[in-house]
């Protein structure tokens, strides 16, 4: 079950993944049909929203970063280690 940063985020995703399909915390990034581009996009938008910082090329976002709740939970540790 999503929390409230879950859902958030997921909207976030929405704005820049293939619109057919359902996004979860298991959906994988590459699934969801998100290239690098978006990706970045997706980071930057993060980044603003919740006033942090998120310190990684694309390639390596590519391989930390497979599924939405992993980058739900890397959100969440940055918001947590700001505060």
């Amino acid at each position: 079950m999503a929390d409230q940063l879950a859902t958030e985020i997921i909207e976030k995703i929405k704005a820049h993944a293939d619109k057919d399909k359902e996004i979860t915390m298991d959906s994988e990034l590459g699934d969801l049909e998100i290239h690098s581009l978006e990706l970045t996009e997706i980071v930057f938008d993060l980044e603003v929203a919740y006033g942090i910082e998120i310190e990684m090329s694309t390639s390596e976002a590519w391989s930390n970063l497979k599924n939405v709740g992993d980058l739900v939970e890397a959100t969440r540790a940055l918001i947590t280690a700001k505060s």
